[in-house]
């Protein structure tokens, strides 16, 4: 990277020359101060020295303009996109912080298990704020109760939750409207109103809706 190259010439004399021969620019390139520049990481002297010669030397611009380009797509190649369940937590969690900021008082959803009732969480299926949200996003939640073990949530998911593993969370689903199939590796479950499942540890899951209207669940995750 420059700083360990040793230019023969100072890099402002260099940038500053009129010539610009292709040797020069050619120095440029091989002693990585061009990528130093598209990525932000030159002084502000030698950035702006960098750009004057740009100006006045077209090869030169447009060597830089070509590592750009490569960089874009290097990030465009190897570009990871966000699980699509990271957006509507972040935003239950808001919710939620703000509830409690505004007086809400803490609950305590009781642990889901096989003998689970969609009864045991009327009080807050029927609150107002609680109820199907108008929005197109495939996945919407809103937290009910959480401390640092146990997350609770009612959650709607239009189409599908798409493929996770938890590696240190169990998921715990009750289904109160609609219906899906959570397929946990090379089983698949179909899941009704009122049915409960648990999401063992290391396997991968994924749920699809298989009703017209969207999925309502209890959904819990307890840390492990």
């Amino acid at each position: 990277m420059y700083g360990q190259v040793q230019p023969p010439l100072s890099i402002n004399n260099k940038l500053s020359s009129p010539s610009g021969t292709m040797t020069d620019i050619e120095h440029y390139i091989q002693s990585g101060m061009l990528e130093e520049y598209v990525l932000g990481l030159l002084p502000p002297t030698e950035m702006a020295a960098l750009e004057a010669a740009a100006a006045a030397q077209p090869p030169l611009r447009a060597a830089i303009d070509e590592v750009a380009a490569q960089f874009e797509n290097f990030a465009k190649a190897n570009e990871v996109q966000p699980n699509p369940t990271v957006k509507p937590f972040l935003m239950a969690t808001i919710d939620y912080m703000k509830r409690m900021a505004h007086g809400e008082a803490p609950s305590f959803p009781p642990l889901l298990s096989e003998t689970s009732e969609i009864n045991d969480f009327a009080g807050w299926l029927k609150r107002a704020d609680m109820q199907a949200p108008a929005t197109d996003e495939d996945l919407f939640a809103r937290i009910i109760g959480h401390n640092a073990s146990v997350l609770t949530a009612i959650v709607w998911i239009k189409t599908m939750a798409p493929q996770e593993v938890h590696d240190d969370t169990y998921e715990k689903f009750l289904v109160v409207e609609g219906s899906c199939t959570i397929a946990i590796g090379q089983l698949t479950h179909h899941l009704e109103p009122g049915d409960f499942l648990s999401i063992p540890l290391h396997l991968p899951h994924v749920v699809t809706v298989t009703s017209a209207c969207a999925c309502k669940v209890i959904l819990q995750r307890v840390a492990a």
